[in-house]
């Protein structure tokens, strides 16, 4: 039976973690070094250093590489709190892609890769990316689709290819590169991971699209890969394992994503109950409206229902369980109710809710976009139902 009552250290951090982004971290939502395409590293530099003071970056990693090392029902409660600023996250280096590439790397990586790229993850020296979506006609959420190649040559890889959302590649140093893969008979022996840093020849970022949602650093991109060559001790994992490490990395990805966004639309709902509160309208407060006070009171039972169904959901992984279905069913689902709490916030607001005056508009831009990334509603949908009928 899953146990929903938290321990004195779950309760320490939780308290923590909330004074530091009350206390710490909102006040950075007023800095000007942020444009459309996200937060400067400017500005995350100086979150990350504020984290480290409180013992709060990188919860996510093992101690022994300079994380906290909490379990997943740990984080749903540390996440949770970071996502009440849209800067939480980057703040404590539990952003995406940051989080779900350091939980992969120290899964499947080896020690001189953990060495040589985790450790600098976990500090906060180093951004990360990671490189699998491709334009039309390329690997999106059918994988399978790739067409990026690596060919082996001796003892490298050459990968020639075009990805694009690639998410805060803009100023990254660390790259997952994922790619189809070729022997050096030309046989396809299936998709690889490759570790490799940013700054080399054949690596190349084209293009930073301009995109609805400004939540993350470096926003998102378009990159090149024209004869970039990766050393074979530059394989994450084994050859032809791709496929199986991309579920290892989006599985608790997925989760993490629900956990930072429930911290988000609680932020949006507390906005929102208080100006309920004191807006007066047609005699009473907006809040005495019943068509105001069922939103907010719907807003709350969904909320708790996502809490639930993350705790439940880490709580498998903890076990030691992938939980493919189950980070599917919350993926499915916070996604589409976390992004109702946002909306129905923004509505209560009014015209106040569509200006920059509360973080509720940003949010609204931003959340849409988690119905679509790490699969969207529809795939998810399709993978439950193929589990249901099996």
């Amino acid at each position: 039976m899953i146990d929903f009552a938290l321990t004195p250290q779950q309760e320490e951090l939780k308290e923590r973690t909330a004074s530091f982004i009350r206390d710490v971290v909102i006040p950075y939502e007023a800095d000007t070094r942020k444009s459309a395409h996200g937060p400067s590293d400017a500005l995350r530099d100086d979150l990350v250093n504020e984290a480290k003071k409180v013992n709060l970056l990188s919860p996510h990693i093992g101690t022994e590489y300079g994380g906290l090392g909490l379990d997943h029902r740990t984080k749903a409660i540390v996440f949770e709190e970071a996502g009440y600023s849209p800067l939480g996250p980057i703040a404590l280096n539990i952003a995406a892609p940051d989080e779900g590439n350091g939980h992969l790397i120290e899964q499947v990586a080896n020690e001189d890769q953990k060495e040589q790229f985790l450790r600098r993850m976990a500090s906060g020296e180093a951004r990360s990316i990671f490189t699998m979506t491709e334009p039309d006609g390329g690997a999106g959420s059918d994988p399978s689709m790739m067409k990026t190649i690596a060919q082996e040559d001796g003892d490298h890889y050459v990968i020639n290819g075009r990805k694009w959302l690639i998410t805060s590649a803009d100023g990254a140093r660390i790259a997952i590169v994922m790619a189809r893969t070729l022997d050096a008979n030309g046989v396809d022996v299936g998709a690889s991971m490759f570790l490799t840093e940013v700054d080399v020849p054949g690596f190349a970022m084209v293009e930073v699209l301009d995109a609805m949602d400004s939540n993350a650093v470096g926003g998102h991109s378009v990159i090149d890969f024209e004869n970039l060559r990766v050393h074979r001790t530059q394989v994450l994992g084994e050859i032809g394992r791709g496929f199986r490490y991309a579920q290892v990395r989006l599985g608790p990805a997925r989760l993490t994503h629900c956990m930072r966004w429930l911290g988000a639309a609680r932020r949006c709902h507390d906005i929102a109950v208080d100006y309920a509160r004191q807006r007066q309208a047609f005699g009473k407060t907006l809040g005495e409206h019943e068509g105001i006070g069922f939103q907010l009171a719907d807003n709350l039972a969904e909320m708790h229902a996502c809490r639930l169904m993350i705790w439940q959901c880490a709580w498998v992984l903890d076990q030691g369980d992938q939980a493919r279905t189950e980070s599917s069913v919350a993926k499915l689902y916070c996604s589409e109710a976390l992004g109702r709490v946002v909306d129905r916030s923004l509505q209560t607001l009014g015209g106040t809710g569509i200006t920059s005056r509360t973080v509720v508009r940003q949010t609204y831009e931003d959340i849409r976009a988690f119905r679509i990334y790490d699969g969207p509603s529809e795939v998810h949908r399709w993978s439950i139902a193929r589990q249901l009928l099996k």
